[in-house]
């Protein structure tokens, strides 16, 4: 795929701080950006994670945004949210929903819930094979009964404070439908076949990074892929895309402007460079230029993507 210029664009104000505490996983999904999977060992070590709470409260951020591999599994999940809980700050696990039913880990549905954690959960499709396909074979089941037990503590119900949205992304390299249309869709038949409620749905498009992009290689899509995100560029999008107010932190402790650059290990403008600097003294984060390349056009195609959802 030749280089396209994608426009320059600016961070404004840093809200959310996305720390990813490790690539493993009990899953290893086919669409997975991060290569996640069970194998993996990677961890982020106790003295990065000691920063987080400091760099939340330094730059007076609103949201911390947990993801992985299945960041439940990393030993320290459960005291860092414990620590940041006390920092009026909004709390996000980014959950596989399986993870929820492995043994050693029946305990955190309770604890998410009497944290206030806010769940944003893959659920691919609502159809039984289409799951299994993309993600393994009796992950959708074993995602349904999390779910379940997920509304009998509260978690999206009505006039309940404890919130879970679901995650859609499609199988193959095509752009995703419309999150409204959706995200009905996916209320009327998780309730009507299986009980299940939540609060929103959140259509995010597959960006052609590690496991995809080598899936697409593999079947000679990659550049067919890349051609339909360019095709589609929206400029509208440009003004929502999350590395304007967001920075992603790798289990290492580097810095980037998106989970996307994180994977692909660049940043050609924002400083510093670490956690541990960003800590040191108060720098000045907001109007950096922020590293773009090819993939971006995932954020921007059609109705765009991030990990809030579709953008317009």
């Amino acid at each position: 795929m030749k280089t396209v210029n994608f426009p320059r664009i600016f961070r404004s104000n840093l809200e959310t701080l996305q720390v990813n505490l490790g690539y493993k996983c009990n899953q290893a999904c086919s669409h997975c950006h991060v290569d996640a999977s069970p194998l993996r060992v990677e961890m982020m070590d106790d003295e990065t994670i000691s920063l987080i709470p400091k760099a939340l409260d330094m730059y007076e951020l609103k949201t911390l945004d947990i993801t992985g591999g299945a960041p439940e599994m990393h030993p320290r999940f459960k005291e860092l949210i414990k620590v940041t809980s006390t920092q009026n700050i909004e709390i996000i696990d980014r959950c596989n929903l399986t993870i929820l039913k492995e043994p050693g880990y029946e305990d955190l549905i309770d604890f998410l819930a009497l944290n206030r954690v806010r769940i944003v959960a893959s659920l691919p499709c609502y159809i039984k094979e289409n799951v299994d396909m993309q993600r393994g074979k009796g992950v959708f089941l074993k995602s349904i009964e999390a779910l379940r037990s997920l509304n009998q503590v509260g978690y999206g119900k009505k006039d309940s404070n404890l919130i879970i949205d679901l995650v859609y992304n499609p199988i193959g390299p095509n752009l995703p439908p419309s999150e409204e249309q959706l995200e009905k869709d996916y209320h009327k038949y998780l309730l009507e076949n299986y009980g299940i409620s939540f609060n929103k749905l959140l259509v995010l498009a597959n960006m052609p990074i590690n496991r995809f992009s080598e899936y697409l290689r593999k079947t000679d899509d990659l550049d067919k892929y890349y051609q339909l995100l360019t095709n589609n560029y929206n400029k509208a999008n440009l003004k929502h895309v999350m590395c304007i107010n967001t920075l992603s932190i790798d289990w290492q402790g580097n810095l980037y402007d998106c989970d996307f650059n994180q994977q692909l290990k660049i940043n050609d403008f924002f400083q510093p460079k670490t956690l541990k600097e960003l800590v040191t003294k108060k720098f000045k984060v907001n109007n950096q230029e922020i590293t773009v390349r090819n993939h971006c056009f995932g954020c921007t195609a059609g109705n765009g993507s991030s990990c809030g959802g579709s953008l317009t």
